[in-house]
């Protein structure tokens, strides 16, 4: 399985604790604007992967936005109400602006879930509003504790055809009341995540501020077809296991245009854990370890700006966590084709920590027109490479001996695809509606 990213930059500031697969993700041109037309505050438009013949707003079903309120009946009332368009031209669930307290909810094929610039989600913190579903097939246990997990604030299985959208709206995990249980080990189940889609395909998730998740906040799972764009996640630095965006077994994704501050992994390729994921779909994935098997392979990332770092490259084979003691030891991952290209890193502590597998090296790694500035207090070793194969050009400080320099001239060295990648080649409708009422 392959995975392609399409990188483009633009200047921002950003802060993980782990590195994996990109930090920022940037496009220098504007999403068209979604503001409401002069003279009309009940008209909108934005661009999607389909507009819909039918829309309604969470008002209509009984959705009350003070805050205090439970709407999560209003969401379950309005997906069933509005699943009877999805072969009528699709249906469009439009948030106006409030506070809009909700438990866990499943969305609809053909459908538009679409928030006000001023409107907010405030994830439920009554745990009997997240119902518990089985831990996925992949992992075979939940991450947080054995047994299952809390369905995902917004969640959705075997759909085709979703968009989660706005005018930069924002849906707000509420995590803390999550991290107190977390660290207490108060938890029977796994923590939710803020959005996550199973089984999935033709998926856009956009030009939305989501704040604070339980833990990871967007999780597209043995999907396909993906387009994440203009994203803003913000959670403190400290917040257990608060991921960015983490593809899962997943092809055909992009992701661009996207600020990310968390307290894990910016962006994490995953595809399961240990023989689960093995059993289950091999995939892609960057942190790895013996007994995980499956391949990470043919990863392409560029122009990105990275700012304040740990590392401005990771990339582990010894990542020790397993599911349980049943994992295979000869089960060994390929690691191979990893490129990135035009970067640029400021305040680093240490330019790349690349560790493949002894007999089992990381291979076709490639970087080129890389600029790493180092911090003031940087590692005195700002190099570690073992058991890796690759080359760079135009890169600083000077790379290991593991990654020979090829000459500035060979600056397109990494082996990129041509740019319409087949993601690109899907193109978005513009999508406009006047809204019944207020």
């Amino acid at each position: 399985m392959n995975l392609f990213f399409k990188v483009n930059m633009r200047g921002m500031r950003l802060v993980s604790a782990l590195i994996v697969v990109i930090i920022v993700l940037l496009n220098s041109e504007k999403g068209e604007s979604r503001k409401s037309k002069i003279g009309n505050s009940n008209w909108f438009e934005y661009n999607a992967i389909n507009c819909r013949e039918h829309s309604a707003s969470l008002s209509d079903y009984g959705g009350v936005g003070d805050g205090k309120t439970s709407n999560t009946k209003a969401f379950e009332y309005a997906m069933r109400n509005l699943s009877e368009y999805a072969s009528k031209g699709g249906a469009q669930l439009y948030v106006p602006a409030g506070k809009w307290l909700t438990g866990s909810f499943s969305l609809i094929s053909h459908f538009t879930l679409y928030l006000h610039k001023d409107a907010v989600l405030l994830a439920s913190q009554d745990m009997n509003e997240w119902p518990v579903i089985k831990p996925l097939p992949s992992y075979g246990r939940g991450r947080d504790a054995a047994a299952g997990r809390y369905t995902s604030l917004i969640f959705g299985t075997n759909l085709t055809d979703v968009i989660i959208t706005g005018d930069n709206g924002t849906i707000d995990g509420q995590g803390a009341f999550w991290w107190q249980q977390f660290h207490k080990k108060k938890l029977k189940y796994t923590r939710p995540y803020l959005i996550e889609l199973l089984f999935s395909e033709n998926i856009q998730i956009s030009d939305l501020t989501l704040l604070n998740s339980p833990s990871w906040h967007v999780h597209p799972t043995y999907s396909s077809n993906i387009i994440i764009k203009g994203i803003t996640i913000n959670a403190p630095v400290t917040s257990p296991n608060t991921d960015g965006i983490n593809p899962d077994s997943c092809t055909n994704t992009r992701i661009e245009d996207c600020y990310i501050v968390s307290g894990d992994d910016c962006v994490a390729v995953k595809s399961g854990w240990d023989e689960y994921g093995i059993k289950f779909e091999s995939g892609v994935r960057i942190k790895t370890a013996v007994g995980r098997g499956g391949y990470v392979k043919d990863i392409y990332v560029k122009r990105m700006y990275l700012h304040t770092m740990k590392w401005a490259f990771w990339m582990t084979g010894n990542y020790g966590s397993h599911a349980d003691s049943h994992y295979d030891p000869n089960a060994l991952p390929e690691i191979k084709g990893i490129n990135y290209r035009d970067v640029v890193a400021e305040n680093v502590n240490m330019a790349a920590r690349l560790e493949g597998i002894s007999k089992d090296p990381f291979t076709g790694i490639c970087m080129a027109n890389v600029t790493i500035g180092m911090a003031a207090k940087h590692k005195k070793q700002i190099w570690t490479c073992t058991d890796i194969e690759g080359v760079t050009s135009g890169v600083t400080p000077q790379p290991c001996d593991l990654l020979p320099d090829q000459g500035s001239k060979k600056i397109t060295a990494c082996d990129f695809p041509p740019e319409n990648i087949p993601i690109d080649m899907v193109e978005l409708k513009k999508c406009s509606y006047t809204l019944k009422h207020a």
